[in-house]
C-alpha cells in the first residue's frame, strides 16, 4: 500500500500552491501566484503544528517582501530582485516533478528571473525542494538551487542580501518576542553572529504556553565560501549571505548551485545534535532532475 499511500505526499492546490504532507499533516505549502514579485514557502509548521516563519516583518511596513521562506538576490547584473520596489520579478516557468514516498516529499520547479523591461528570462532557477519526517512531528527541508544564465557569463554582485532567507515567527525573534539567536560556533545574539562564517545559525523561541521551537538553517560545504557569512536580525531575520564579501560570476555552461537545510525542531538548540545533522547534510548526494522513461511523467528527481 505504500506506493499508492506514501507517506509524505505533495498536493497542489487551486490559485498556484502547493502542500507537502506528512502523515495527512501539512507541513509546508509553496505559493507562486503572479500576484506577488517572487515565490516563496508559507507556512513552515513546527510540531506543535504552529507556523515557524511569518509573512512581513512585525514592524517595518516596507519589509513586505519578507515572506516567510524565499530566494532572492539584491544585485543580479545590478538590479534588485531583493526588494518590491522595483519591476524585476521572478515567475515559475513549470513544475518540473511531483514525488510521492515514504521518505520524503519532492517537488522540482523551473523559474525565471525577469528584469521587468526584457520578455525574455535573465536566468532560469531550478529548484528541487524535500520535505522529509524526523521523531516526534519534527521536520528537514532540504532546498536546492541551481542558478543557469542565458548569456554565456552572469555576475551576482557583492551584496548581505542573498539568496536564501528567513523571517521567523514574531515570538521567536528576539527583539519582538523572547527567542535566541545562536549559530554553529557557540555565539548568541545578533552583535555576536552578523557576518560572522558559521555552518549553521538557529533561531528558537516560544510558540505557544511552555512550549519552545526553531529553525535551524544549515549551509552545505559545496556552496561556494563554506562557511558563509550569515547576515541576522535581532528582530527575526535569518540569511547565508553567499555574496558578503565580494561577487560571485556564474556561467551557463557550469552553472550555480546552492544547497541548504531546515530543520524545525522542538525545544531550543542542542548544539551536539545541529552537529550531527550538518555532518549528514554534508554527506548527502545532490539531487538531479531528468528526463523520466515512464508514460505520463516527464521528469524525475533523484540522487546524484
Amino acid at each position: 500500500m505504500s506506493d499508492i499511500l506514501p507517506r509524505c505526499k505533495i498536493r497542489p492546490l487551486p490559485d498556484h500552491q502547493v502542500a507537502f504532507l506528512i502523515d495527512g499533516r501539512e507541513r509546508l505549502r509553496w505559493h507562486f501566484g503572479s500576484q506577488y514579485p517572487r515565490p516563496f514557502f508559507y507556512p513552515f509548521l513546527g510540531p506543535s503544528g504552529e507556523p515557524l516563519t511569518r509573512m512581513g516583518h512585525p514592524g517595518a511596513p516596507n519589509h513586505d517582501h519578507h515572506r516567510s521562506i524565499w530566494f532572492a538576490h539584491r544585485m543580479v547584473l545590478g538590479i534588485d530582485f531583493w526588494s518590491d520596489q522595483t519591476q524585476a520579478r521572478i515567475r515559475q516557468q513549470q513544475w518540473l516533478a511531483y514525488e510521492d514516498g515514504d521518505e520524503e516529499a519532492v517537488m522540482a520547479v523551473r523559474l525565471g528571473w525577469y528584469d521587468g523591461h526584457n520578455p525574455r528570462e535573465l536566468l532560469q532557477q531550478e529548484l528541487v525542494a524535500a520535505v522529509r519526517p524526523l521523531d516526534r512531528g519534527e521536520t528537514l527541508l532540504e532546498l536546492q538551487a541551481t542558478f543557469r544564465p542565458i548569456a554565456d557569463v552572469l555576475e551576482f554582485g557583492q551584496t548581505n542580501f542573498g539568496f536564501l532567507a528567513v523571517r521567523v515567527a514574531k515570538s521567536i525573534s528576539e527583539h519582538f518576542g523572547a527567542g535566541q539567536l545562536t549559530n554553529s560556533e557557540g555565539a548568541t545574539g545578533e552583535p555576536a553572529i552578523f557576518g560572522k562564517t558559521a555552518r549553521w545559525v538557529d533561531y528558537s523561541g516560544p510558540v505557544q504556553a511552555d512550549c519552545i521551537e526553531g529553525v535551524t538553517y544549515f549551509d552545505h560545504p559545496s556552496n561556494p565560501g563554506f562557511p558563509s557569512h550569515w547576515h541576522v536580525r535581532s528582530d527575526g531575520w535569518m540569511g547565508a549571505s553567499v555574496c558578503m564579501t565580494g561577487p560571485v560570476p556564474t556561467r551557463r555552461e557550469r552553472p550555480l548551485t546552492l544547497r541548504y537545510l531546515l530543520h524545525a525542531h522542538r525545544g531550543p538548540i542542542n548544539a551536539d545534535r545541529a552537529a550531527n545533522v550538518a555532518v549528514e547534510f554534508a554527506k548527502s548526494a545532490p539531487f538531479i532532475i531528468e528526463k523520466s522513461r515512464k508514460k505520463h511523467s516527464h521528469f524525475v528527481v533523484r540522487r546524484l
